[in-house]
């Protein structure tokens, strides 16, 4: 099991909004075959696993480990729990029952009509941390959050608007190789967010380009609508921009996805229903400090990745603040990164 979730980690971003599987297939205590989802779409884990094995009659003296239940519906692809059948594999190993209502438990229930010993729950405790995304979005309906945040060591997120105005170059505040860093945990999310003074401010791209990855998905929270051409962003197809309700504009005017809100009320809720709507699993939330402590205070994220570098700039904008402690810290160079889970226990 364990490296099956090793497998799973490699369909993470290409899965969304299917979740990131992974399959071992065991003939007397050897891998036989391997595999993991495929891009969305595409054959799932399963189903490669399977497919890889050399000599298919050692299926019938096997064992199959997955992370996931194997899935009962017909989607995009058949049923997985049927063709472990057709494959007349006789053991199989679950990490976790598959929460979404189209299977929960139904793919092990044919797995059994079929005679097959089903054992689930294996390694369940790491499985729920891997596929952490797709639960979240079954169970709460809403994509999994996590915020970023790079602070000095003064506790500032950004400088005072006199202190930009002295110099064209950006304020970098951690560490070349925190930049790399966060460029990675950008590659594993399937969504990307700020606000409208982050792209006003800094006219970011919001890709992955100091790893290889997959680029998330850009989405700007922009009352006015104020992105005009002059910003990287703009020709991007793939944008989604949150406007208010009352905003007046003409979809096919622009490049992007518009879609609004009432920003009379709470803003956060209202984001979490489209996304969920769009099937977006998971967000990076990389805002200023407004749209981050927004998300704080509503009390809807999951995790918080702080850097703090050794800079200090004795003035600026004040970062957010969680009041709990860190799950874990690393030193990055000349920074400390900071991980938070927002357990509902704490």
């Amino acid at each position: 099991m364990n490296r099956a979730i090793e497998l799973a980690k490699n369909a993470i971003r290409s899965a969304y909004p299917n979740p990131a599987v992974g399959c071992v297939i065991v003939h007397q205590n050897k891998i036989i075959g391997e595999g993991y989802t495929s891009p969305y779409g595409g054959s799932h884990a399963e189903v490669n696993a399977i497919a890889s094995v050399k000599d298919p009659s050692l299926l019938q003296d096997s064992e199959l480990y997955v992370t996931l239940e194997p899935c009962a519906h017909y989607g995009k692809t058949p049923p997985c729990a049927n063709l472990i059948v057709t494959s007349k594999i006789p053991r199989v190993y679950i990490g976790l029952l598959d929460p979404n209502p189209q299977v929960a438990g139904k793919g092990i229930e044919i797995l059994k009509e079929h005679q097959i010993e089903v054992s689930q729950g294996i390694l369940e405790e790491a499985c729920k941390k891997h596929h952490r995304r797709f639960l979240c979005f079954q169970e709460n309906k809403r994509p999994y959050i996590t915020l970023k945040w790079a602070e000095t060591k003064d506790h500032f997120i950004a400088p005072t608007n006199e202190m930009r105005s002295k110099t064209a170059e950006p304020f970098w505040i951690s560490s070349k190789a925190s930049r790399a860093r966060v460029h990675l945990w950008r590659s594993k999310e399937q969504a990307i967010l700020i606000g409208a003074k982050t792209l006003r401010e800094d006219n970011p791209l919001l890709d992955v380009r100091m790893v290889q990855g997959m680029n998330p998905t850009p989405i700007i929270i922009d009352p006015k609508l104020s992105i005009d051409a002059s910003y990287h962003l703009y020709a991007n197809p793939d944008l989604i921009v949150f406007v208010d309700h009352s905003n007046v504009f003409k979809q096919d005017e622009y490049p992007f996805r518009i879609l609004k809100i009432d920003f009379s009320k709470e803003v956060i809720p209202q984001l979490m229903e489209h996304l969920y709507r769009l099937k977006i699993l998971s967000v990076f939330v990389e805002g200023g400090a407004y749209t981050l402590n927004e998300f704080l205070k509503s009390g809807i994220w999951d995790e918080a990745k702080v850097i703090q570098s050794t800079n200090e700039f004795k003035n600026g904008i004040n970062s957010p603040e969680i009041k709990r402690t860190p799950v874990k810290t690393e030193i990055l160079e000349s920074d400390c990164i900071s991980y938070y889970i927002n357990s509902p226990n704490e």
